[in-house]
């Protein structure tokens, strides 16, 4: 049997956007894909993303963050690095070894949020769903192979 390819989802704190990416990407494509995340300034996982993804039915609260450049020091192998910070910041993300494909999709990070609880919500639930929609639009894109 083959490895799956592999695919990391990479923004600043590892979070919140690269965790709903990597969970989404999980139940959607799991049995296609090895996923992981990670971050360039690993923190916590922001509880508003934890409160999001599980009005989508999906627990990410057990979740660690991770460094994304101690995956790169264990020379781990993934077929895309798929960037969801900004632009500048995806600039300092360590190039892997191996073929990769280099994805940036840029998503609001939802720790900038001000506002109400129910205002940073509610824009944290416009980024899960712009990242679902994104990742359904890039599955539907890939090769069947």
């Amino acid at each position: 049997m083959m490895d799956k390819p592999g695919v990391l989802f990479v923004c600043i704190h590892n979070s919140a956007r690269s965790q709903m990416a990597e969970a989404f990407l999980r139940q959607m494509a799991g049995d296609r894909f090895d996923v992981s995340s990670a971050g360039l300034d690993p923190t916590t996982i922001n509880p508003l993303a934890i409160e999001v993804m599980k009005e989508e039915g999906i627990d990410i609260s057990e979740n660690q963050t991770k460094n994304v450049f101690n995956l790169y020091q264990e020379a781990r192998l993934f077929r895309y690095v798929i960037t969801v910070c900004d632009e500048s910041s995806s600039e300092r993300c360590p190039v892997f070894p191996g073929i990769t494909h280099r994805l940036h999709w840029g998503f609001a990070d939802p720790a900038s949020f001000t506002g109400s609880y129910e205002d940073r919500l509610a824009a944290t639930r416009k980024v899960r769903d712009e990242i679902k929609k994104t990742i359904q639009d890039w599955l539907r894109g890939l090769d069947p192979d």
